[in-house]
């Protein structure tokens, strides 16, 4: 299962590498003019990644990846959420400067997180970077979770007007589904996830850098 589990994290850090990598030549070769067409140019192998982090819970569930579960379903869901529904579906959206902040911070994120869980299986550990997979996430993830939210808010127009994914049932149900004030819901309920992401990912850098400072103590 460590060769599985090896060749998963080698395609997804090939993945996010070559997103990250593609944003920042972009980014040096035309300027701003790259930020407006970020999706155009990777969204296609950022829908691949996430779509394949999935299996990431699957893992989880037959015990050959040692996380909990509902922590990490949360953060999977986030992502898939607000790259399908949100971006995805909005052609208006995906050409937002938004768009290239957001998918900045989760590859930079995912860079230093598939490069650790590599090396992890395969026995390699550097102090160096189990100190920045489980440090990261402190000024990163927060940030994520507002450019998250700012996405959300510069779509609603956007849902209102095209009327995308509302949906109305004829008689007898007469049920009206107005999706801006689901999203509206789970622009609160993505505050309500950052705490309880927060207060895991606090616990898991305590345990990990608790128990490799006395590691290093003890060698």
């Amino acid at each position: 299962m460590n060769t599985y589990l090896f060749i998963y994290y080698l395609i997804q850090f090939c993945g996010h590498s070559w997103i990250f990598t593609n944003m920042i030549i972009r980014f040096l070769s035309f300027g701003k003019d790259s930020l407006a067409d970020t999706f155009y140019s990777i969204g296609l192998v950022m829908r691949l990644c996430q779509s394949l982090s999935i299996l990431e819970l699957l893992h989880i569930l037959v015990g050959i990846e040692e996380n909990r579960f509902l922590p990490r379903f949360v953060q999977i869901t986030e992502r898939i959420i607000i790259l399908f529904v949100v971006i995805t579906s909005q052609e208006e959206v995906q050409g937002k400067y938004i768009v290239c902040v957001l998918f900045f911070l989760w590859n930079l994120l995912d860079v230093v997180r598939y490069t650790y869980c590599m090396l992890s299986v395969s026995g390699t550990y550097y102090g160096a970077l189990t100190w920045l997979n489980y440090t990261l996430w402190i000024p990163v993830y927060p940030l994520s979770i507002l450019a998250k939210a700012f996405a959300i808010y510069e779509s609603l127009p956007y849902f209102e007007s095209f009327g995308t994914y509302s949906i109305k049932l004829p008689f007898p149900v007469a049920l009206s589904i107005y999706f801006p004030y689901i999203l509206k819901l789970y622009l609160a309920m993505l505050f309500v996830g950052m705490y309880f992401i927060t207060t895991y990912l606090c616990s898991e850098r305590k345990a990990h850098l608790g128990a490799s400072y006395i590691k290093e103590k003890r060698s």
